[in-house]
């Protein structure tokens, strides 16, 4: 029986942008594939994310990358903004394949950010582009639905949701690689030695007492100096 109405039925995934995120930073490990539909591309959709068939004609299908995707997201936490609309096609995509692949949040853990800012901003607009100016995160280079552009946007847009620290660029370290489509995805390489600690010099310590004894005159304490003992 089919269900009619389900919003995958007759239209077909043509991109996927994924970025890694490990502890709360961008790991440079990112999936990000063109894929052919086998079918037009609806004008409507052309005019939100400006890819056509032509630019399309010559990229791999979904089954061609199928078992690459799999290994990329299994046992990760997907992080999605309006996740059940996402998670649907791709099951939508794995069930076409005809192997048997179970649904993907049972070897996924997937977060909704749209269900978590409807919670956090009740009433107010809470697509991505609303919580990029919520959260001042630039996003002047997104003049285009780009799979990939949006997944680094919402990563960022996630670590504020959950935290208030957001993606540092890292520096760019190890090798440069490219992949088919042209794309460049970096591999960071971690130090071994831990973070660098640069200490207060004296003068910087001298204007810090200083500051301190400010405080004290117009306060009468301060919380970062040792208080006195009280008398018995």
């Amino acid at each position: 029986m089919n269900k009619l109405g389900v919003h995958y039925e007759g239209h077909r995934i043509i991109e996927i942008g994924a970025v890694e995120v490990i502890n709360r930073r961008l790991t440079g490990r990112n999936f990000h594939v063109y894929l052919k539909p086998d079918r037009l591309v609806d004008p409507e959709a052309f005019g939100i994310h400006g890819i056509s068939d032509e630019f399309l004609a010559d990229k791999p299908t979904f089954a061609d990358i199928a078992d690459d995707f799999l290994e990329y997201i299994r046992g990760g936490e997907l992080v999605i903004h309006n996740a059940a609309f996402d998670i649907g096609f791709m099951d939508y995509e794995f069930g076409m394949l005809g192997r048997d692949i179970p649904k993907t949040d049972t070897f996924c853990k997937v977060t909704d950010t749209l269900q978590m800012a409807r919670k956090l901003f009740p009433g107010k607009r809470n697509s991505l582009d609303a919580l990029s100016d919520r959260y001042l995160i630039d996003n002047s280079k997104r003049t285009l639905h780009g799979a990939l552009l949006d997944s680094e946007i919402l990563s960022e847009v996630y670590l504020m949701m959950t935290g208030g620290q957001t993606i540092m660029k890292f520096s760019h370290e190890g090798d440069q690689k490219t992949g088919a489509d042209g794309l460049g995805t970096q591999r960071v390489t971690r130090p071994e030695a831990g973070l660098k600690v640069i200490r207060a010099s004296e003068q910087e310590i001298a204007w810090h007492e200083e500051r301190l004894d400010l405080v004290v005159k117009k306060g009468g304490s301060c919380l970062w100096r040792p208080q006195p003992a009280a008398e018995e």
